[in-house]
C-alpha cells in the first residue's frame, strides 16, 4: 500500500516550511535514513530522512514550493514490490479529487431555520450597510469579515436573533466572527461559538473598539504610485515579526542600563590571545572577542542570582541550573539566537570556539533547532556597530535579554581627578512577571562585577 511523506515539524514552533530541494526522484529506490529533501524553516535548512523503504512512486509538491503547512503530503512512496505506476496513478487521481483551497472563507451551512429564525435573518439582512469603499472586504483584510467591528464608528452588526442567543450564552457579541452579509453576526455564528466550533476573539473593554492596524492598501496609497518597490517578506522575516509582536504583547518589559568600565577586561584579552598557540594552519589557536567575556560574564552573574535565571509559565515559575546564553547573530534577512548551553562552566576559549562555529551554520541556515532554541538568557551586542546604548525586545521563552553598546574612552572623575577610561553601557530588558525591579538590579550588578573584574571569570 503507498504511503504518504507528509512535510515534516521540524521544530516544535513550526506550522509552514519551504520545499528548498528534492534529493530524489520519481522512481528513485529509496532506504529508511536517506535523505529525501532539504526543508527550509523559519530558522535553519534541514536535511529530511526517509522512515520506510520503497520507490518514489509520485511527488506532489515540486522543489522551490513556499509556504507548505505540517503534514500536507508532499510525495508518495510505493512499498517494496508494489506497482509504482499504480500508486503514481492513485496519487494523481486524489490529488485532482481533492477541492482547491477557498481564497476566502465560506460560512458553514446553517441548520434549518425555524420559521422565526428564517424571518429575523433576513430581515435583517437587507439593513446591512457596505462598506465605505463601496465593495465587500475580504476576509484577509482587517475590514473583512474578521473584523473586530462589522459596521462604521466600531459599531457592531448582529441580527436581534444573534444578540438574544449571545446575551443567553453569555457571550460578548463583539467576540464572535460573523459570516453573514458583510460580517452580520447571525444565529449559527453564536452556536458555533458556544460549541466551540469556531475561536472567539480576545475581550475589549466595554464601549472601547480595539484599534485595527491600517490595510495595505491603505498604507501604499500614503505613497505615490512607482515610488517604491514590493519586497515580498520571507519565511524568517515573518516569524520574526509574530515573534516580536508577540513578545510586546504578552511580557511585561523594564529596563535596566549599568556602565561598565572594560580595561581590566581589554588588557586581559589582549593577554590570552597573546599567549593563544600557533595551529596546524599557522593561525592562532584562539581568539577571544569582547563578545565571549559578556557572554561569561552573563552566565556566571545568573548561577550568582539564581532567582533570575527563570523562565515565567502560567502554572509556574522555571529555575533554571544551569545557564544557557542565547547570542543574536545576524543572518541575511533577519536573525537567529544559537545558545551556549551551561556557558557558566566552559571556559573562554570554548565559548569563543562555539560561537564562532554557531555564526558560520547560522549564516548558512545550518544549524539545527537543538542548538537555537530554549535558553535561560540572552544577549544583544551591537557595539561592534557603533551603537552606544539600547534596549533589546525580550525573546520567549527568555526571562531576560542584556543589549550591549560599544565600548568608548570617556573622562570620568576617579578620587576627584579626572581620568580617561573606556566605559560600556550594558541595558537589561526583563519580564517583570518573573524577576522583579530588585532583582533585575541585583542581576545587573552581578554582570558588571564581573565584566569590570574579569580575573574572577577564571577562578
Amino acid at each position: 500500500m503507498p504511503t504518504n511523506i507528509l512535510m515534516p515539524a521540524l521544530s516544535p514552533t513550526m506550522e509552514k516550511g519551504n520545499l528548498a530541494k528534492w534529493l530524489k526522484k520519481e522512481g528513485d529506490k529509496v532506504k529508511a535514513g536517506d535523505v529525501l529533501a532539504e526543508i527550509e524553516t523559519d530558522k535553519a535548512t534541514m536535511e529530511y530522512e526517509a522512515i520506510d523503504d520503497g520507490v518514489i512512486a509520485k511527488i506532489l509538491v515540486p522543489e522551490g514550493t513556499a509556504d507548505i503547512a505540517v503534514n500536507q503530503p508532499i510525495a508518495v512512496l510505493a512499498a517494496e514490490g508494489e506497482d509504482v505506476k499504480a500508486a503514481a496513478s492513485a496519487a494523481g487521481v486524489a490529488a485532482a479529487a481533492k477541492p482547491a483551497a477557498p481564497s476566502a472563507p465560506h460560512p458553514a451551512p446553517a441548520a434549518p431555520p425555524s420559521p422565526k429564525t428564517g424571518r429575523d435573518e433576513q430581515a435583517a439582512a437587507p439593513q446591512s450597510p457596505s462598506p465605505p469603499s463601496g465593495r465587500v472586504a475580504s476576509a484577509s483584510e482587517p475590514g473583512g469579515v474578521v473584523a473586530p467591528t462589522n459596521g462604521q464608528a466600531g459599531r457592531i452588526f448582529a441580527s436581534p436573533l444573534a444578540r438574544r442567543l449571545a446575551n443567553a450564552a453569555g457571550i460578548e457579541i463583539g467576540r464572535i466572527a460573523g459570516t453573514g452579509p458583510h460580517g452580520r453576526v447571525i444565529a449559527r455564528d453564536v452556536e458555533a461559538a458556544k460549541s466551540g466550533a469556531a475561536a472567539l476573539r480576545a475581550p475589549t473593554a466595554a464601549g472601547i473598539v480595539p484599534l485595527q492596524a491600517p490595510t495595505d492598501d491603505k498604507i501604499r496609497a500614503l505613497f505615490e504610485p512607482g515610488s517604491y518597490e514590493i519586497v515580498p517578506h520571507d519565511s524568517i522575516r515573518k516569524i520574526i515579526a509574530q515573534r516580536l509582536v508577540l513578545a510586546k504583547q504578552t511580557i511585561p518589559h523594564y529596563y535596566l542600563t549599568v556602565t561598565c568600565t572594560i580595561d581590566k577586561l581589554l588588557a586581559a584579552r589582549e593577554d590570552i590571545n597573546m599567549t593563544a598557540p600557533a595551529g596546524a594552519d599557522g593561525k592562532p589557536a584562539w581568539k577571544l572577542s569582547v563578545n565571549d567575556f559578556v557572554i561569561k560574564a552573563l552566565a556566571l552573574a545568573l548561577i550568582k542570582i539564581p532567582d533570575a535565571n527563570v523562565t515565567w509559565t502560567e502554572t509556574g515559575m522555571l529555575k533554571h541550573k544551569h545557564a544557557d546564553i542565547g547570542v543574536a547573530v545576524a543572518i541575511p534577512g533577519g536573525l537567529i539566537t544559537p545558545v551556549i548551553r551551561k556557558a557558566e562552566t566552559k571556559s573562554l576559549t570554548v565559548i569563543s570556539h562555539e560561537m564562532k562555529d554557531y555564526a558560520a551554520r547560522a549564516r548558512t541556515r545550518r544549524l539545527k533547532p537543538q542548538e537555537y532554541q530554549g535558553g535561560s538568557s540572552a544577549i544583544s551586542n551591537l557595539g561592534m556597530f557603533g551603537v552606544e546604548e539600547f534596549a533589546a525586545v525580550i525573546n520567549p521563552p527568555h526571562a531576560t535579554i542584556v543589549a550591549v553598546g560599544t565600548g568608548e574612552q570617556r573622562a570620568v572623575v576617579r578620587d576627584g581627578k579626572i581620568v580617561i577610561a573606556t566605559q560600556m553601557k550594558a541595558t537589561l530588558s526583563a519580564d517583570h512577571r518573573a524577576v522583579d525591579g530588585a532583582l533585575g538590579a541585583q542581576l545587573m550588578g552581578a554582570f558588571k562585577h564581573y565584566i569590570e573584574s574579569p580575573v574572577a571569570m577564571i577562578v
